[in-house]
């Protein structure tokens, strides 16, 4: 896999990839278009943050580039790739309880906060990929 050059876009199997963690400065492109959602990515090797019509849906510190990203009530699914171990929040439901999966490795249960923040930490080395699922309970 590789970086999102064009910071987001839509994958011929319909789930979403955004982020570029080798960008040196800020970047953003606000606007995208996605199953009637409108998309803002703001990313660079610092952090990458994506919102949906003004929420908050996905943040990594430092920057990542996500590739298959796919949400619906139940479930979350992605690959995430960086050149460093990173801190990922999600927002979820809040008060719910998750489980969550990485590199097909049960990591255990989460519960969300009031907001329905989730936090989790994958470790990652340069071209590495790993991928997450995170199912409600």
């Amino acid at each position: 896999m590789a970086v999102i050059s064009e910071l987001i876009r839509e994958e011929e199997n319909g789930a979403l990839s955004f982020g570029n963690y080798e960008l040196k400065e800020k970047t953003k492109q606000d606007g995208f278009k996605y199953n009637g959602d409108s998309y803002k990515i703001k990313t660079f090797y610092e952090i990458t943050k994506l919102e949906k019509n003004g929420a908050f849906v996905y943040e990594s510190v430092p920057g990542t580039a996500v590739h298959d990203f796919r949400a619906n009530a139940t479930k979350t699914i992605f690959s995430v790739e960086g050149d460093k171990d990173a801190q990922i929040t999600l927002e979820l439901e809040p008060e719910k309880e998750y489980k969550v999966h990485v590199n097909d490795v049960y990591v255990g249960k989460m519960k969300t906060n009031l907001g329905g923040k989730l936090n989790l930490s994958v470790e990652l080395e340069e071209n590495d990929q790993v991928n997450v699922v995170i199912e409600k309970i």
